[in-house]
């Protein structure tokens, strides 16, 4: 069985929809601790993250905003990754996905310092691969993939300590991508399986294949899932909701596949926004397939009443 690690990551300065910082509490509300411990596994709570001092940085593109915060919580999760990667197995609570920024900062540098290859799958309606620089939102949600694949155009950020090989990054139920994102996205390896490739080839064989790849390489695997992965009709709680995302089914597939690989090495939970939830659905929903990832199977999912 697995030592879990919960840290909370309370970053609301990603994206302009006030929420998301209410996420981790959310997670814990809807019992997340107690359904890893059902399923056998131990669990630390380390509490919520806190920012470190901000440092006053500016950038030329006059669209990003929470600039230095964005920077602060990066350098906290880097190194909250880091200190729990050797004791157990990561569960992030977030949280806005600008928290990737510094969370798989953090698994990167532990993957380098073992010599082992670093691979990540990307559970999201976006791609997230604007730049600093490219974006024209501001909002520095849509940034970490390409900040984890060496792009330029991140000062003042810290330079990403091990950048990851596109080879060894899989997005997967893509179904929203900017021209700017799929031009920097163009020239490199990463694997889009949007839901094109997944409406065509179903769900097992393409992760199967990017599953056996990290295998092959005795790789370590950080899975971001964002709530917009999930279609909105059956988890509303995200402020950036994208039409025709994965079922029910699917989702919980996916993680029993995961979870069957044996191969995940650190989870983050991403964009959950209580404020938007329908008494509490969403975060259920998120747990539940947590509980899958970790060792649930189908049958032994419970009976759910929302009357």
């Amino acid at each position: 069985m697995t030592h879990c690690i919960l840290i909370g990551a309370p970053v609301d300065e990603g994206q302009r929809r006030p929420g998301c910082l209410m996420g981790p509490a959310a997670y814990r509300t809807a019992g997340l601790a107690g359904t890893l411990t059902a399923l056998g596994h131990s669990v630390e709570d380390r509490g919520d993250v806190a920012p470190a001092p901000e440092g006053g940085e500016t950038c030329d593109n006059p669209a990003v905003h929470h600039l230095p915060q964005t920077i602060a919580w990066t350098h906290a999760l880097r190194e909250a990754m880091q200190g729990a990667l050797p004791h157990g197995l990561p569960i992030v609570l977030g949280g806005d996905h600008s928290l990737a920024l510094g969370t798989v900062s953090g698994v990167a540098a532990h993957a380098a310092s073992l010599g082992r290859a670093q691979f990540v799958i990307w559970l999201d309606a976006h791609s997230d691969f604007h730049t600093v620089a490219s974006t024209t939102s501001g909002n520095l949600h849509g940034t970490p993939m390409a900040y984890a694949s060496g792009l330029p155009g991140f000062d003042p950020f810290p330079p990403f300590p091990a950048p990851i090989p596109g080879e060894n990054i899989c997005m997967f139920g893509i179904r929203s991508v900017d021209p700017a994102e799929l031009a920097l996205m163009q020239p490199t390896e990463i694997t889009v399986n949007d839901m094109r490739v997944l409406d065509e080839q179903g769900i097992v064989a393409p992760l199967r294949a990017f599953l056996d790849r990290v295998r092959a390489a005795d790789g370590l695997l950080h899975v971001s899932l964002d709530v917009d992965f999930l279609d909105p009709l059956i988890a509303p709680a995200v402020g950036t909701t994208v039409p025709g995302g994965a079922t029910f089914r699917e989702a919980h597939l996916v993680m029993e596949l995961l979870h069957e690989s044996d191969l995940v090495t650190s989870l983050e939970l991403v964009e959950l926004n209580p404020f938007l939830d329908e008494r509490g659905r969403t975060a259920r929903l998120m747990v539940d397939l947590v509980g899958s990832l970790m060792g649930r199977k189908v049958f032994d999912r419970p009976t759910r009443s929302y009357g």
